[in-house]
């Protein structure tokens, strides 16, 4: 390992787990749709009004397309903590557009009451700052976020 780098073994890595959930629920309906219009196939000797089993497809490719965001968002990196600040990934290219706010930088952290906004201000007289929604997160390691961030800014 190069010189300067820090060890993956010390930072805490958050995910868009919170944020997946809704899209496992799609693939799931989506699934049964396709499902459901594959199997109309055996009726439609008595009823040929129903739709075609093709159109499966349809729903089947949404819940595919919906399975793999949520996959990615469960597997991948929304925020990290590591001993140089604190990583931003967008969902989008978050190689080419991650942001790092080194804990220099952070004079203040704060919270919203429903824990949902973590504020980090620039300066003392939080005129500056980021605002970073903790909503994609699971609701259960909101508070591990937030220990873990206004434990170091005031540590």
């Amino acid at each position: 390992m190069a010189a300067g780098v820090p060890s993956s073994v010390k930072e805490l890595r958050f995910t868009r787990s919170g944020q997946a959930v809704a899209f496992w629920i799609m693939a799931a309906v989506c699934t049964a749709v396709a499902v459901t219009l594959a199997a109309s196939a055996i009726y439609r000797d008595h009823n040929p009004q129903l739709p075609h089993p093709a159109w499966a497809l349809v729903p089947l490719a949404l819940a595919v397309l919906a399975a793999r965001t949520a996959a990615g968002m469960t597997r991948h990196a929304y925020l990290i903590l590591t001993p140089l600040g604190i990583e931003i990934l967008p969902l989008f290219r978050p190689a080419a557009a991650m942001r790092l706010v080194v804990w220099q930088e952070i004079a203040a952290a704060q919270i919203n009451a429903a824990a949902t906004v973590l504020t980090l201000h620039h300066d003392a007289a939080k005129t500056s700052g980021i605002h970073l929604s903790l909503r994609p997160i699971r609701a259960d390691l909101r508070a591990l976020v937030v220990k873990a961030v206004i434990g170091r800014v005031r540590g």
